[in-house]
């Protein structure tokens, strides 16, 4: 197969790209050809390339294709390809298409083929607007605000509204209110207890379409930290059907989801005073993990919240800002987006101002544009949190842990678990039975609370303390703490029956048989004729037919597959230039005879 060449790379990549990715930023006093809401279609597919729309789009590049005709798969929740959901870019790198159909898409089309891959797009909205919003955004040029004719504007433009949703609590004094929560949290293997812990932060919120139709769903209210009492939004989940799984998780309509955080707050603590805040990527992975430790987690100065998804520096910001003091303890999912978004934290929690994102090859691109500009570029296999932070020169952050704290982990788990149980039934009676004075109490109590949070360092393996940090995973194998819960362990990828039985190297071979050979004496000396050219011609343009086609076309070929395939295609592009190199030092030395 023949390198991309310098022409390729003028196609295929941007001059804004390069200069991003060398450290430069674009500066939105100066003006650009065409503002905002003036920028053509011509405009957006210069400056956009097809690649970056289908990664924008959920699509994932396939590493085990070839680099002249890239393609782009979805996963699935556990991290797998989804088969026969992929995308080729074409050799132009310009448009690309979706096997078998061989209709090509460029920025603009795909967009307008494809509105549900999109953030901006709601039902009935205009599909020119959707294009202007989406490339708008890549460009990190916000729109400048409009009239826009769609069908719905107010329900594309309206604020999250609490009015809009019939309300129903979980009440801990009525069974029958409780039975309404049963079946949206049975398949979670959310308990009762846990549930009236929780009680005051989700509902059933029910709201009734335009076309009259009612649903309900489990909703977990967001609010501003610096303003607890407003509702911002809905972390929604659906009643699971028949098969338990739930068909629908997601935002309600308007919600802020970019600041609006959930909080559950069991003790109703003010958030300055909190020593202890719990992060997670749901809420119902938040409740999983507090039935997982309720044996050693203090609930009396801890709170939980959860982001809703992928959280934004905007809603890390706004948490650390109400809670000065606390731990931070991290337990995001056990994946690579999980692992990225413990990384993004501790960069705000440092105040460092970057931006983040994964290579093709899968190491971690931050950006640290705080004092001058640094670029980072970090493998993360094997990922070692406590390193990557180091690594960004965020291992200043001291720990803060008190000395009774440090104390009290030397003892081991074990015998801290009978202490503090002991020390808590004392401290209860002698809080009770009047003869303990203030000071004694506050000792009690503060001896107690050091006594709980080595229990908490010492009840997860290899959890390093970061100063205010702590990087807090569920067990090895465990993708979230829903899934520890219910001991739902992931999946160990294993190679499909084609991965083992189809052979790159077999399968060309097979594909060149019916072709006329070189002729094996001819490669032995070096000395090649004229039938030896036509036949390494020949094998080629056969060879790289078949390679696109497996490239083109989804037949299970693995990663070695492919690479043997490559492999055959650079012998026969080396034999060619011998039998070329040979012909020609042959024509100069018998130039007459050739002429004749």
């Amino acid at each position: 197969m023949s390198e991309l060449t310098y022409e390729d790379f003028k196609q295929r990549i941007n001059i804004q790209e390069v200069l991003q990715d060398a450290g430069y930023r674009l500066n939105r006093k100066d003006g650009i050809r065409n503002p905002s809401n003036n920028r053509t279609y011509e405009d957006f597919m210069q400056r956009i390339i097809i690649q970056e729309l289908l990664h924008d789009s959920g699509y994932r590049m396939n590493r085990k294709d070839g680099i002249r005709y890239p393609s782009y798969v979805r996963l699935d929740s556990n991290g797998r390809r989804i088969r026969g959901d992929k995308f080729i870019v074409t050799r132009n790198g310009l448009c690309c298409f979706q096997p078998p159909e061989q209709r090509n898409y460029n920025i603009i089309s795909f967009i307008k083929e494809h509105p549900h891959f999109f953030a901006e797009y709601t039902p009935g909205m205009s599909k020119d607007r959707l294009v202007n919003l989406v490339c708008n955004r890549l460009l990190n040029q916000p729109m400048t605000e409009r009239n826009t004719r769609v069908l719905d504007p107010e329900k594309h433009n309206s604020p999250f509204n609490a009015g809009d949703y019939e309300w129903q609590s979980f009440d801990r004094g009525n069974w029958e209110s409780q039975k309404k929560f049963y079946p949206y949290f049975k398949n979670r293997g959310i308990n009762l207890a846990t549930q009236r812990l929780f009680a005051d932060s989700f509902f059933l919120t029910t709201k009734q379409r335009t076309d009259g139709k009612r649903y309900t769903n489990l909703s977990f209210l967001l609010v501003l930290p610096g303003k607890p009492d407003e509702k911002v939004g809905l972390e929604e989940r659906s009643r699971p059907n028949q098969e338990g799984k739930m068909v629908y998780k997601g935002m309600a309509a308007g919600s802020n989801a970019t600041q609006g955080i959930w909080i559950g707050n069991p003790e109703h603590m003010a958030l300055p005073e909190v020593r202890n805040v719990y992060w997670f990527e749901s809420a119902l992975d938040a409740m999983a993990f507090c039935q997982l430790n309720a044996s050693t987690l203090n609930m009396e100065d801890s709170v939980f919240v959860s982001t809703g998804g992928s959280p934004s520096q905007q809603q890390f910001k706004g948490m650390i800002a109400e809670t000065p003091t606390a731990t931070h303890h991290l337990c995001f999912d056990r994946d690579r987006a999980g692992q990225v978004f413990a990384i993004n934290f501790a960069l705000t929690h440092a105040g460092r101002e970057f931006s983040s994102y994964l290579s093709k090859a899968g190491n971690l691109i931050v950006q640290d544009c705080s004092e001058g500009y640094q670029r980072h570029e970090i493998a993360m296999e094997p990922f070692d949190f406590k390193k990557v932070t180091a690594s960004l020169g965020i291992n200043a952050l001291k720990p803060d842990l008190e000395d009774a704290v440090l104390k009290y982990m030397e003892m081991g788990d074990g015998y801290l678990q009978e202490m503090y149980m002991n020390r808590r039934d004392n401290y209860e009676i002698s809080r009770t039975d009047g003869a303990t004075n203030k000071e004694e109490l506050e000792k009690m109590e503060n001896d107690l609370h050091a006594i709980s949070k080595a229990l908490q360092m010492l009840s997860r393996s290899g959890t390093p303390a970061m100063g205010n940090i702590i990087y807090e995973p569920t067990a090895e194998g465990y993708k979230d703490w829903n899934d520890q819960l219910l001991d739902k362990r992931m999946e160990t990828e294993e190679k499909e029956l084609d991965d083992w039985e189809i052979s790159g190297r077999a399968t060309l071979n097979r594909a060149l048989s019916d072709l006329p050979e070189i002729n094996p004496e001819h490669i032995r000396t070096g000395l090649y004729d004229e039938a030896d050219h036509e036949a390494v011609r020949k094998r080629i343009e056969r060879a790289e037919k078949v390679v696109q086609s497996f490239e083109v076309n989804d037949k299970g070929m693995p990663d070695k597959g492919f690479q043997e395939m490559y492999e055959i295609q650079e012998e026969l592009a080396r034999l060619e230039t011998d039998i070329t190199n040979s012909l020609s030092g042959m024509r100069e030395e018998y130039q007459p005879r050739f002429h004749r």
